[in-house]
């Protein structure tokens, strides 16, 4: 019998969600994804200090010698997460998601502005378009934001999303990815009905299927790449689904394990699911989004979260700037 690994291979397209190169050398993902979270992680770790310490002698090369530290960190603040990604494609075959500042979520423009930089340095770096991900949260104005930038041929990954509504914003804006977070749904159900969930009653995983099955029925091309697992029988329960990213601790129990992976979703049976396609415009998001309680509350603490791990980034790299310029 195979692995799990190798089974779920057969059925999903399995993404690492990590910073750290050595996990992803050692499962082979076909594409990789990041947060602010783990690129702060990574960022700590010696092994990438010099992606970290060349980033900032870049910067400085640039600033010029009467540029400040802070002014420093900050241009190289903005071209951190590029470097890592441009590091990770070297290991992976497929895709890089690189993730848009979180504190830009509700500003459509801003994140446009930004999406469209980090699509230069990976041209410049004659990396396709085809292979990197601009990863937005998906508020309404994100979603628009995604939608503009699809039509420019920057393809993006729909983040910190909780409910059917997101999902079927962004599928109307044509977006390439989403990324619904099955392990703080179950998280919030948790901690607010007190109640345990396995297999699939997870309400996470009940979230996703739905998902998956909407949009299989009504045909949208958007992928579905479930996220954010607490537990491996979230992931046995969604074999099947367009992509999976999944941490370096789960990767290792599916590769150790020779458990049968029954496939649990099947675009051929979704299309059969008695669903009304829902319609949608920004007073139907809002409507919707008011009333979900849960999604409400977790794309708020995700992005005050990512927020927060981006200025810790910030605080380490301006560190290391006076480090350097005080060898």
């Amino acid at each position: 019998m195979p692995t799990m690994l190798e089974q779920l291979r057969t059925m999903t397209t399995v993404v690492a969600d990590t910073g750290d190169m050595n996990s992803i050398r050692a499962y082979a993902p076909t594409d990789a994804t990041t947060n602010p979270s783990l690129l702060e992680a990574a960022a700590k770790m010696p092994e990438y200090q010099s992606i970290v310490d060349d980033v900032l002698r870049s910067a400085r090369r640039k600033a010029g010698t009467s540029a400040s530290s802070e002014e420093v960190s900050a241009a190289a603040f903005k071209t951190l997460a590029v470097a890592f990604g441009r590091k990770i494609l070297e290991i992976v075959p497929g895709r890089v998601s690189t993730e848009m500042d979180a504190r830009l979520s509700f500003d459509r423009e801003k994140t446009i502005e930004e999406a469209r930089d980090v699509i230069r340095q990976y041209d410049e770096a004659g990396i396709s378009r085809e292979r990197v991900l601009i990863k937005i949260a998906a508020t309404w104005e994100g979603i628009q934001a995604a939608g503009i930038l699809e039509k420019e041929g920057i393809h993006c990954n729909l983040t910190l999303l909780f409910g059917i509504h997101q999902a079927v914003a962004c599928a109307e804006a044509g977006v390439t990815l989403i990324s619904p977070f099955v392990g703080r749904i179950l998280d919030w159900h948790k901690a607010n009905t007190g109640k345990t969930y396995t297999g699939a009653e997870d309400p996470g995983v009940k979230s996703v299927t739905e998902i998956y099955r909407y949009y299989k029925k009504f045909g949208y091309s958007t992928q579905i790449m479930g996220a954010s697992f607490r537990n491996l029988d979230e992931v046995k329960e969604l074999a099947g689904c367009d992509l999976l990213t999944i941490s370096p601790t789960l990767l290792s129990k599916l590769a150790l394990s020779r458990e049968e992976l029954p496939r649990k979703l099947n675009p051929q049976s979704a299309k059969e699911f008695d669903v009304e396609k829902l319609p949608m415009d920004q007073q139907i998001f809002e409507r919707m989004h008011a009333a979900d309680s849960m999604a409400h509350e977790q794309l708020s603490d995700g992005i005050e979260r990512f927020s927060k791990a981006l200025e810790s980034l910030e605080a380490l790299l301006l560190r290391r700037t006076r480090e350097l310029e005080s060898d």
